[in-house]
C-alpha cells in the first residue's frame, strides 16, 4: 500500500501506511494520522489514495503543503518525491494501491436536515437559499455547486466528492413542481371570448 517516510528530526523514521481512500493528517489526535509539530495545522491535509494513485489535498492549513519545495493546494505523488507539511518533511516510499484490501471509511456523520425553497424544491443543506445539485449516496447529503469538492484526475474526467465524507456524489436535477391553476384562470386558458362586430353587417 502507499507509504510516506517522515524524515524531520524528532519524527524521522516514522512511516505513513495510507489506506484506501481518504486519510486525513493533522496535529490533533482526531486524524487518521497525528502529527505533533507545531507548524502542523490541526486538520493540515488529507492523501486520498484511489486506484489512480495517491492525491494530496491542503486542507486550508496555516503554514501549506508542499511538492518539491513548490506550494500546492491539489496534486498526484509519484515515488521519490518530497512532501513538506509546514516544517516536516516526508519521502514517498511508494503510490502501489492494493485493491485487495478493503476500504477504510469513518462512520457516517448525520447530514444536516435538507432545507426546502419557496417553490418546493430541495435546497443546499449547508447554504439553504441555494437549489441542491449534487446528492451524497453514502450519507445522504444535500450540496450545491459552492459545497461539492472537484478531484481533478489524470486523464479523466472529474469526481465531484462529499465534503462532509469524501464519497462520490451524483449529481441530481431539481424538477420544479407545477404550480396549480384556480378555476377562473382554467377558464382563461382554455375558452377564448372575442368581442367585437358581427361578420357581414345588416345592409341599409
Amino acid at each position: 500500500m502507499a507509504r510516506l517516510l517522515i524524515r524531520t528530526e524528532g519524527l524521522q523514521n516514522r512511516t505513513l501506511e495510507l489506506r484506501l481512500g481518504v486519510n486525513r493528517v493533522g496535529r490533533t489526535p482526531d486524524n487518521d494520522f497525528q502529527i505533533p509539530h507545531t507548524t502542523v495545522s490541526s486538520h493540515h491535509c488529507e492523501f486520498v489514495v484511489t486506484n489512480d494513485g495517491v492525491y494530496l489535498r491542503d486542507c486550508d492549513s496555516t503554514n501549506g503543503s508542499f511538492l518539491n519545495g513548490v506550494p500546492v493546494k491539489e496534486t498526484w505523488l509519484a515515488v521519490g518525491q518530497e512532501v513538506r507539511l509546514g516544517k516536516v518533511e516526508l519521502l514517498v516510499e511508494t503510490t502501489e494501491v492494493n485493491i485487495a484490501i478493503p476500504k477504510y471509511e469513518r462512520p457516517p456523520e448525520t447530514p444536516p436536515p435538507p432545507a426546502v425553497l419557496a417553490d418546493g424544491t430541495a435546497g443546499c443543506a449547508r447554504h439553504p437559499e441555494l437549489p441542491a445539485i449534487f446528492r451524497c449516496p453514502h450519507c445522504g447529503q444535500l450540496m450545491c455547486q459552492n459545497c461539492i469538492h472537484v478531484m481533478k484526475r489524470q486523464g479523466g474526467a472529474p469526481l465531484f466528492l462529499c465534503n462532509l465524507c469524501s464519497h462520490k456524489c451524483e449529481r441530481i436535477t431539481t424538477a420544479k413542481p407545477v404550480k396549480k391553476r384556480g378555476f377562473l384562470g382554467f377558464l382563461q386558458e382554455t375558452v377564448k371570448l372575442k368581442f367585437g362586430p358581427p361578420r357581414g353587417g345588416a345592409g341599409k
